[in-house]
């Protein structure tokens, strides 16, 4: 049985890798034209490895954007809660950049593949060196989790150790990626490194578990004529609000620390943030440098993988690999950015 019938939100046979062999320029403006639009013939690939997105041009309209779902790997149920949540989030006035309805329906079916159509949104990468737009970022933030605190997701995973860590892991070293010679010094320190996110978390207590972006990062920001739209909800997932913050901080501790003050300062505007759930940044961090190696290496035989990132699996990436771990060991093992919350 496939994702589809068990309701699961991950297929039980694993991602297709090799899926999108099969969709090229014809099946796209086929499928296109099969939702009601005209095409003008004139196609961008736009920057997605996990699915594929395509700018189309339509006569006498303005282009669309076309995202084609990975078979595999999310469940119907799961991509149309991702839908709901853009749409829910949008009819809050929170900037973001919903799937059209066509039909009465936000998904549809190409076969093999799901199609999703969305409206054009231009716009700039943000440049996070401008304290004004941090603490805008942390309002739009705010904003989004008020949205998501309102029910949880019933086909998306929560973002935890388990799912991020400890599979992973195991994927890495039973797919026997990690070269020969790297393979215990990689099993002792990933062991020993999810034991740290372990006491992290439980020193964060019960961090509230929401709704989520889940991949907020500012590659995921648009920003045009001062204002930001966030994009791509696919990663959607319940977790711990910090999750959409920590990756906007960048530098060292020094640098780190005027950075949460803004996002936090225009946060707490709309909600409030709770300290402790700072305890969980370098943890988060940690499972995301682990669940990225992962990601790749799931994805390694895919073609557009082996072309974007060609340094990934040589000898090279794995040593860097685990010295960015030996480093979180390290980071985690310190006290959390310090917050002084406003009275």
């Amino acid at each position: 049985m496939n994702s589809e019938q068990t309701g699961n939100p991950v297929a039980a046979a694993g991602d297709d890798t090799l899926a999108f062999r099969r969709l090229g320029p014809a099946e796209i403006l086929d499928s296109i034209e099969a939702l009601g639009f005209v095409t003008d013939g004139r196609l961008l690939a736009l920057n997605s490895y996990e699915n594929r997105v395509y700018q189309v041009g339509i006569e006498e309209e303005s282009p669309i954007v076309a995202k084609y779902y990975r078979p595999g790997r999310w469940s119907d149920a799961a991509i149309l809660e991702e839908h709901a949540f853009a749409r829910e989030l949008a009819a809050a006035d929170v900037p973001v950049v919903p799937p059209m309805e066509i039909g009465g329906r936000t998904l549809h079916h190409v076969e093999p593949f799901r199609v999703a159509v969305f409206p054009r949104h231009g716009g700039h990468a943000a440049e996070l060196d401008d304290p004004k737009l941090l603490r805008q970022i942390g309002r739009l933030t705010a904003r989004l989790h008020n949205c998501g605190e309102r029910i949880p997701f019933e086909h998306r995973p929560t973002i935890d150790i388990a799912g991020f860590g400890a599979s992973s892991r195991r994927f890495l070293l039973e797919e026997a990626f990690i070269p020969a010679e790297l393979e215990t010094s990689y099993e002792t320190l990933t062991g020993d490194l999810l034991a740290r996110a372990e006491h992290c978390f439980a020193a964060a207590g019960d961090a509230r578990r929401i709704r989520l972006h889940g991949d907020l990062h500012p590659s995921n920001l648009l920003v045009r004529d001062d204002r930001v739209h966030i994009v791509d909800l696919d990663d959607a997932r319940m977790g711990p609000a910090v999750q959409d913050l920590w990756m906007f901080l960048s530098g060292d501790r020094p640098e780190q620390t005027p950075q949460l003050a803004e996002l936090l300062t225009g946060y707490t505007e709309f909600r409030p943030f709770e300290a402790r759930e700072l305890r969980l940044i370098e943890a988060l961090r940690t499972l995301r440098i682990m669940h990225y190696a992962a990601w790749l290496a799931r994805r390694w035989e895919d073609p557009a993988f082996r072309q974007a990132f060609p340094w990934f699996n040589t000898q090279r990436y794995w040593g860097e690999h685990i010295l960015a771990l030996r480093e979180q060991a390290a980071l985690m093992d310190e006290e959390p950015l310090v917050w002084t919350q406003p009275w």
